[in-house]
């Protein structure tokens, strides 16, 4: 005689819920901040110009590292 078959429902889970990511501190969610461009050869004296770099704080992403 077969053994009677047990109905089986599908387990579902609950998605976890993603962690809140904050703007990065150091350049305001932009991911780019301004560095003073410096000149000369052994001083490196600071001029008043500036350029964009990447933000090394969050690579760009704008977002904080946990």
């Amino acid at each position: 005689m077969p053994a009677a078959q047990k109905s089986t429902t599908r387990r579902t889970t609950t998605p976890k819920p993603k962690p809140e990511l904050a703007k990065c501190p150091n350049c305001d969610g932009t991911g780019e901040i301004a560095e003073t461009v410096r000149v000369g050869a052994r001083k490196g004296r600071a001029t008043d110009n500036h350029q964009t770099a990447l933000c090394l704080t969050c690579w760009g992403t704008g977002l904080a590292a946990a």
